[in-house]
């Protein structure tokens, strides 16, 4: 079972880390992609590696618009998994 970072170690991490914010328990960042087809395809990437990991983020994708929320629910917090999946993510946006 993973850890539930401190607000403290959250914001520190989210210091590193462009336009992620954190609310509710939760991290979160919205993602904008030139049209619906280039948001659901990312989508997609992304999907396969949260597989692989056994970890699911809250999203939800209305056009062109991707807003993903992390979070660690049998922890009821913000986890080491989460941001090894928010860089994750930031990896595939970049390419």
């Amino acid at each position: 079972m993973s850890k539930r970072l401190e607000k403290i170690e959250i914001e520190e991490r989210l210091a590193q880390m462009q336009g992620w914010t954190f609310a509710d328990g939760s991290i979160t960042k919205s993602f904008i992609f030139k049209d619906f087809k280039d948001a659901f395809a990312t989508m997609t990437r992304i999907a396969f590696e949260c597989e692989k990991m056994n970890h699911h983020p809250d999203w939800e994708n209305v056009y062109n618009t991707l807003n993903i929320t992390l979070n660690t629910h049998d922890v009821g917090g913000v986890t080491e998994k989460d941001f090894k999946l928010a860089q994750f993510i930031e990896t595939i946006i970049a390419s």
